[in-house]
């Protein structure tokens, strides 16, 4: 505060006591009626003038903004603030009341057709299956010029089109667990496409002719040859000319999957497969948590009441952290045991002992026989030890819940560089639905540093010669 500035305020306070130390009378008609005199002490509020108050509101700014009671508003600036920052609730408001009109998070299942573009039903050559697949095309390849090509031109040059995502999902789920992700995925790539496939004993693939009393066929090698089949299927339903760079996702079971089609001579020589990435699954930790599987599998509802309960249960017990992603997925794991419209599973399920009529739609019980062959020797054939397919020079990445799953055989393939790493500690075991966004960014970057349509390779030495060169 300047020098002039306390002078006038001196001078203020002054006048203001001199004027209360006055005694002046009031006329009311003939009368007077004199005015009590005021002590000589301010008046409340008013404390005595002290440069060093001054020079401390100098430092910490003025407070008279603040009102000196709250106010009563209906605002969110309506709590005064004291100088030291603390916001001082408004009388009669609870300070830990929910606050009211706020909507209650919703938990209706959300349909399919919101993330995809086409569902398919593509029986298999001999007939005995009919896969289930959901479907967004990737864009095609472009030429570079609208105008063809004149006399002495030469062809104008095509650009290619965008990659094929294809997914395959873990034991027990669907294809619609990637819904969210591929989404995603085609908000950061628009070029993108996604095929999400329902495996056999899931969703709604079904076999044509099963068997009651033979278990379904969910071998390591038969799963690996389902995705190869849909992968072509889709393409000679879709009639494209050629099909798409694939990269190739998979969780957990599905992680199984992509790797045994990478490591085998299943998809043809002209099928670029750029890479593929595991979401959540080591051999070692894969194969010491099938000992307690039976216990997890007892202790969860055998039954709901509705999808909407079903839903609930899923995220309440974090099974799934992301309930967009739970309205989408879950519905497709359960079916109605009193409808008759809906297509039977072909994996037995044993009625619950409840009346609860939306049960599992797939029986993981059942599927024990197959559990160690799922998941013995994955750690090689990730990293392409010995690989006969196209995984042999096609890029890897292993995304997982945290560093502790590695084992030995991983840990020193990272720490040589085969393969990238992501690990995300916030999230469950389902990776692509608890964190879709950030599942999304690291396998688009992982597509770019595996694209190879932009990559321009210097010319053989053979041809340089053959055209009279010198090298």
């Amino acid at each position: 505060m300047s020098e002039l500035q306390k002078k006038w305020a001196k001078a203020r306070l002054s006048n203001t006591m001199q004027a209360h130390a006055y005694t002046p009378t009031q006329a009311v008609g003939t009368a007077a009626i004199p005015i009590p005199a005021t002590t000589s002490q301010p008046p409340v509020g008013l404390s005595e003038f002290n440069e060093l108050d001054e020079e401390d509101e100098d430092q910490f700014g003025s407070l008279s903004s603040i009102p000196n009671h709250p106010q009563d508003d209906d605002s969110s600036s309506a709590s005064s603030v004291s100088s030291t920052g603390t916001v001082i609730p408004s009388p009669g408001r609870a300070l830990f009341a929910r606050p009211q009109g706020v909507p209650t998070r919703s938990l209706d299942p959300i349909p399919w057709t919101t993330y995809f573009e086409r569902e398919l039903f593509l029986p298999s050559t001999d007939n005995t299956i009919t896969y289930h697949v959901y479907l967004t095309s990737p864009a095609p390849p472009t030429s570079s010029s609208s105008n063809p090509p004149t006399l002495g031109t030469t062809k104008p040059s095509s650009t290619g089109g965008g990659p094929l995502f294809v997914t395959h999902h873990g034991a027990g789920s669907s294809a619609l667990s990637f819904a969210v992700l591929g989404s995603e995925i085609r908000k950061r790539l628009p070029s993108a496409g996604i095929l999400s496939l329902d495996a056999r004993g899931h969703g709604l693939t079904s076999l044509t002719a099963p068997n009651p009393s033979e278990p379904t066929d969910l071998s390591l090698p038969t799963l690996s040859q389902d995705l190869c089949d849909a992968i072509l299927l889709t393409a000679k339903t879709m009639s494209w000319p050629d099909i798409p760079p694939l990269i190739m996702v998979g969780h957990s079971l599905g992680g199984a999957v992509v790797t045994e089609l990478a490591y085998q001579p299943l998809l043809p020589p002209s099928v670029s497969l750029l890479g593929y990435a595991v979401l959540d699954v080591v051999e070692g930790s894969a194969l010491d948590a099938l000992q307690s599987m039976q216990t997890y599998l007892s202790t969860r509802p055998q039954g709901f009441n509705s999808l909407k309960e079903g839903i609930e249960w899923h995220v309440r017990s974090r099974t799934i952290r992301n309930s967009v992603s739970a309205r989408v997925s879950v519905p497709a794991l359960l079916i109605d045991t009193t409808s008759t419209s809906q297509p039977q599973s072909e994996i037995p399920v044993p009625q619950p002992r409840t009346s609860k009529p939306w049960r599992w739609r797939t029986d993981l019980s059942s599927t024990q026989p197959f559990w160690q062959g799922w998941f013995i020797g994955l750690s090689k054939k990730f990293l392409g030890q010995g690989a006969k397919g196209p995984g042999k020079g096609a890029g890897k990445m292993l995304l997982l819940a945290g560093t502790d799953r590695l084992d030995t055989e991983l840990t020193i393939g990272q720490m040589q560089g085969k393969y990238a790493l992501q690990v995300f500690p916030e999230a469950g075991h389902f990776i692509h639905e608890d964190l879709p966004e950030k599942t999304a960014v690291a396998l688009v970057d992982f597509y770019r540093r595996n694209d190879r349509s932009a990559l321009v390779l210097p010319p053989k030495v053979s041809e340089l010669l053959a055209q009279g060169r010198r090298v």
